[in-house]
């Protein structure tokens, strides 16, 4: 039998990654973005279920991945809090390109990030 078998000892689940401090780095990038989401989410008052979420955050995502790597090219200093703000911006420009009124209020107020994307995404 082989040592995933459901009849043998299940073997620990250890996270090998977790000490590596570039995944510890990345793992606080994503969780100051999921807490900005749902604070937007929260002030949208849109259900989890709204079928625009989940391209809106595909779409997100996507954009965000192309223009983080591009903005620390740029010389844009980018640290893990920095990296919310700009997935903020790149959820709200999905999610409005889906229907969804962003108010701009409710976006964060960080003028060298809005700067960069007015720059590099029109």
């Amino acid at each position: 039998m082989n040592k995933y078998d459901q009849n043998e000892k299940k073997m620990p689940f250890e996270d090998e990654w977790g000490h590596d401090p570039s995944v510890q780095s990345m793992r606080r990038v994503f969780s100051f973005m999921e807490e900005a989401q749902q604070e937007l989410l929260g002030h949208l008052d849109i259900s989890l279920f709204d079928q625009r979420l989940r391209r809106g955050r595909e779409q997100a995502l996507e954009l965000f991945e192309q223009t983080w790597p591009l903005a620390v090219r740029k010389g844009m200093t980018m640290s893990e809090k920095d990296a919310a703000p700009l997935y903020i911006h790149c959820l709200a420009r999905a999610l409005s390109l889906a229907g969804v009124e962003i108010p701009k209020d409710l976006l964060p107020r960080d003028e060298k990030i809005i700067h960069f994307l007015k720059k590099e995404l029109l």
